[in-house]
């Protein structure tokens, strides 16, 4: 790397937030370069302070509440103590930033041109707005959008497309710098690959150096050329992508390298954690196959949900929207079925039926040889059901009540399940915190003292109250750090071999859905297109679409 090539340059920067206890350090002496056409990834969990040297980077954050310090040399100006006038003719124009909620970050009351055109036209005082929309449009094409959709409003794309919206928006002034904070955390393995792909075109083309922020250990090997590995705001280790995944020196590293499965890892082995970064057995999990004639614990056929249809204000017919679309599945005693797909395929759909709370269109549902096709609407049924199924959510804050201590949220289903007194739930969810790795003391706690995977096991100690036979666990760790992920994948399969619990695991992350799952069952635009055991479909999937998936894995 030369000199001359270098378009970023940050030299002991120091970022600290102001407190009520006195001001919080978040990123201390953190130093690299970027070249022209190069990418660097910027690697660690939440808090590590990578999100916050990005900002830095764009000069985002407010002078009220933060002291920033060091340098940041952008164009051969100094971000730190550029003035705000300056800085509006950096960002957009020599610096850029794709963030990683697209449609949060898009207008949702303008056309995706519209808000092309304008951010052309901030650093082109002279375009008129013909080659302004004009530019938007070919930016469009440029991200693989056919050019008519400049006329569109972000809610009529979908996540993949908005992504790609951002993209193109970021790179429409040519940057020397395009700063992408988590950009496909909440994207499906295909768009993902496709997110990167186009990322990595552009960058060819133009020369942009791009600085990718990410979690993933996965996505940074496939994407960068160097990494800056960081923890707890420093940095922990550097250097070529290669040398630091393929033998990292830090211990810190190595976690996150060993605590990530892949689709080469041993199904079943112990993940390490950053807490414990023991090495994983290496010794293949028995196969926990049902035998062929025994009964299922539950079972779904021809299941078919419809939202929708009937007739407009206007009286035309309006089709309904068929979510899910003749799928069969069952799940054994002590088995865990792993439910694949891209967003929208039907996957959580199924899963809601399942549990009894979303009223299917046709078809039947089995729970323990029972009828349960209609709990959605039938309270005893659905209290029943309820006691014997229990959901674990994608999201652990969102799912928790902020207003409720652990030993309330904990208690509640044996409040309503059982005849325990207040004294017994309160035993009861003591031993329950410590099956899931927390302990009694946490009983007085709210759910934003937890971080997300101590909240994870909350969620999961909710669920386990009842001693249900089958817990859905619907993307229960896609939210979740790496190492936090980790330790959620180990207590689930602890938990499951502990008491025979029956799992149907719902997610988009292939690696994970092999490590943990016996069968697994392939969906797609509401429809089960292919089903087996982990072999069958990892070793040697019969559909093409099962192939394009695994072939998308990062």
């Amino acid at each position: 790397m030369t000199e001359h090539g270098t378009v970023l340059r940050v030299r002991d920067l120091t970022v600290r937030f102001a407190g009520r206890g006195g001001p919080a350090t978040a990123v201390e002496d953190i130093s690299f370069t970027v070249a022209r056409g190069e990418v660097l990834g910027l690697v660690g969990e939440s808090g590590s302070g990578k999100s916050t040297v990005a900002l830095a980077a764009m000069g985002l954050h407010d002078p009220a509440r933060t002291t920033v310090r060091g340098s940041v040399e952008v164009g051969g100006v100094d971000v730190v103590t550029a003035g705000e006038d300056r800085l509006k003719g950096l960002r957009g124009g020599r610096i850029a930033m794709v963030f990683q909620d697209a449609l949060a970050s898009l207008s949702p009351f303008h056309r995706v041109g519209a808000q092309l055109a304008e951010a052309y036209r901030i650093h082109h005082g002279d375009a008129g707005r013909e080659e302004a929309w004009a530019r938007a449009v070919e930016m469009l094409e440029r991200v693989g959008i056919d050019g008519s959709r400049a006329r569109d409003h972000p809610h009529q794309f979908s996540g993949g497309m908005r992504q790609r919206v951002m993209i193109a928006m970021a790179l429409i002034n040519r940057p020397d710098v395009l700063i992408a904070d988590e950009p496909t955390t909440a994207l499906d393995a295909p768009v993902q690959r496709q997110v990167l792909d186009l990322m990595n075109e552009l960058r060819r083309d133009f020369g942009t150096a791009v600085v990718l922020v990410t979690h993933d250990v996965g996505m940074a090997a496939e994407a960068t050329d160097r990494l800056l590995v960081m923890r707890g705001g420093r940095g922990v280790e550097t250097g070529p992508t290669r040398r630091v995944l393929g033998a990292p020196a830090h211990p810190y590293t190595r976690a996150l390298v060993g605590a990530a499965p892949s689709l080469d890892s041993v199904p079943g082995s112990r993940l390490p954690t950053v807490d414990d970064p023991r090495p994983a057995r290496r010794v293949k999990a028995p196969e926990r196959r049902p035998r062929e004639e025994a009964a299922p614990l539950a079972e779904v056929t021809d299941l078919r949900v419809e939202f929708g249809g009937g007739r407009t204000l206007f009286a035309r017919r309006r089709e309904p929207t068929r979510a899910v679309r003749g799928v069969s599945l069952r799940v054994a005693e002590g088995e865990t079925l792993g439910l694949v797909g891209e967003s929208g395929s039907g996957k959580s759909t199924t899963a809601r039926v399942l549990a009894g709370l979303q009223r299917p269109s046709g078809g039947t549902v089995r729970f323990d040889g029972r009828d349960v096709t209609r709990a959605a609407e039938d309270a005893a049924l659905r209290r029943s059901l309820s006691r014997e199924v229990q959901l674990v959510f994608q999201d652990p804050y969102a799912s928790l009540n902020p207003r409720r201590t652990v030993e309330e949220i904990v208690t509640t289903p044996l409040r309503v399940h059982t005849r325990l007194g207040r004294g017994e739930r309160r035993d009861r969810a003591a031993e329950l915190l410590a099956q899931v790795g927390l302990g009694a003391a946490d009983l007085t706690r709210y759910p934003h003292e937890f971080s997300g995977g101590q909240r994870q096991r909350i969620g999961i100690a909710r669920a386990l109250a009842p001693r249900p036979r089958l817990i859905i666990a619907d993307e229960p760790v896609s939210a979740l750090d790496v190492s936090v992920q980790a330790q959620v994948l180990n207590l689930l399969m602890d938990l499951r071999d502990e008491l025979n619990l029956s799992l149907l695991f719902v997610s988009h992350d292939l690696a994970v859905v092999r490590h943990l799952c016996d069968r697994i069952a392939v969906m797609r635009r509401g429809a089960v297109v292919e089903s087996g055991t982990r072999d069958d479909i990892f070793d040697a999937p019969r559909e093409p679409y099962t192939k394009e998936l695994l072939a998308a894995r990062l």
